[in-house]
Order: C-alpha cells, then structure tokens, then sequence
C-alpha cells in the first residue's frame, strides 16, 4: 500500500477494477493523451483530398504501439526522478514490450515507406530520436521540454497522417500543424501543473488540481470527439 500510495494509480484516466498490474499498465498508457496524439494523426487523414481508410487504420496503429505504448514505457524507464508507476512492472517485462511495440509500428511503417509514401521515413526518423531524445532525457535533457514534446506528439502526427495518405507536404497541413502544436503545447503545461500540484498538495479534493484535471478532461475528449465527427463526415463524403 505504501508503494501505491507514491505511484499514479489514483488518477482520473487509470481503471478502479482489475488486478494492480493491469491498473498500472493501463495508467501507463495515458490512454486520453494518446487518443489525442492518434487523433491527430487521422486529422491528417482527413485533410487529404482521397482517402484510404487502410492508410488511416495502419497510421493510428502505428502511433499507439509507437508513442502510445514504447513512449510511456520509455518515459517511466527513463525517469530520472521518481518512477511514476511504481516497481509493478519489471524493467525486463517493460523493456520487452518496448522493444516488440517498436518493431511492430516500424515493421507497418517500413511497409508503407516502402510501397507507396517514402516521404513517411523523415517522420519515422524523427520520431524515434525524439522516442529515446524526450523520454530518456538525452543530451543532458535538452528535448525533454513542452516545446519539443508538442512538436512529436501534436505537429508529427498531423504531418504524418497527411503523409502517408498524400505523399507531399502542404502549406496548409504546416499551417494546421501548428494548432495541434499548440493543442499538445497547452495539454502538456497544464499536465505539468497538474502533476506539481498533487505531488504538493495532500488533499485529494484541492480546487485546484480538481480544476485542471476537468481541463485535461475537456481537452482530450473534446479532440476525440472532435476527430469521430470528422470521420465519419469524410467517409460519407470521400
């Protein structure tokens, strides 16, 4: 109970049913931030002028094992202060899980980079140095900030859906790409704030924190519901 206690298990996005470890690893994922990271990806989908819904599948697909799962994992492997998820999990078993999460996002990626749209490679390229740069705090932590956190998980994945349905850039998706930016960029900070104000406060019931955890809320949700609308608005109109 005392590890728990220290650990993330009691936020708003972790199950309350199932066995700790299950708890733990779905709390991991920050599943409503890497709905937002995947939803941006199919925005990018949907901007393009056809759309093939099998490129839209293997993209999102791509960025849940990628930064959904190996990210995660990555970031509590890599903390240098305390593990957020506690000892639950094995560094063996995490690192597994990584490793095969990565294989797989990549093995789709290299299938599609290969036989229809080479520009994807300047996004996998990028992405995986930013996988290991952000979350292992490399170069003496100089990417682990908001600015570059926005630019993988809100700016990439909106380029990156566009690319693997169009195999071109635009100025309009760059353009677009700095909304999703910003989004990630304000999610983030409020995200941090959030976090601080915990680690302070003992009283579960602060204004404060439950104020920004009701933004986070709204934020993620509203991006997924905001991303479903779209779709199912080009699948009727493609």
């Amino acid at each position: 109970m005392k590890e728990m206690d220290t650990t993330r298990i009691n936020e708003w996005f972790v199950p309350k049913f199932g066995p700790i470890k299950f708890r733990i690893f779905i709390g991991m994922l920050f599943l409503p931030y890497t709905g937002m990271c995947v939803s941006f990806t199919i925005i990018g989908c949907m901007l393009a002028d056809v759309i093939y819904w099998d490129r839209v599948l293997a993209i999102s697909i791509i960025y849940f094992l990628a930064l959904g799962i190996s990210a995660h994992i990555a970031d509590n492997l890599g903390s240098k202060k305390i593990k957020p998820w506690g000892n639950y999990w094995t560094k063996s078993h995490l690192k597994a899980i990584l490793i095969v999460s990565i294989l797989i996002a990549y093995s789709i990626g290299i299938y599609y980079i290969v036989t229809s749209t080479f520009l994807l490679i300047i996004i996998a390229i990028l992405e995986g140095f930013f996988l290991f740069a952000y979350n292992y705090e490399l170069f003496n932590g100089r990417f682990h900030n908001s600015f570059w956190f926005a630019i993988s998980w809100g700016s990439l994945p909106l380029l990156a859906g566009y690319i693997i349905q169009t195999n071109s850039i635009s100025v309009l998706v760059l353009v677009l790409s700095s909304i999703t930016f910003s989004i990630s960029l304000l999610e983030i900070r409020i995200s941090k704030r959030y976090k601080s104000f915990k680690q302070e406060s003992k009283d579960r019931n602060d204004k404060t924190i439950k104020k920004l955890e009701n933004i986070l809320r709204v934020i993620s949700i509203c991006t997924i519901l905001f991303t479903s609308i779209l779709v199912i608005l080009r699948y009727y109109i493609n």
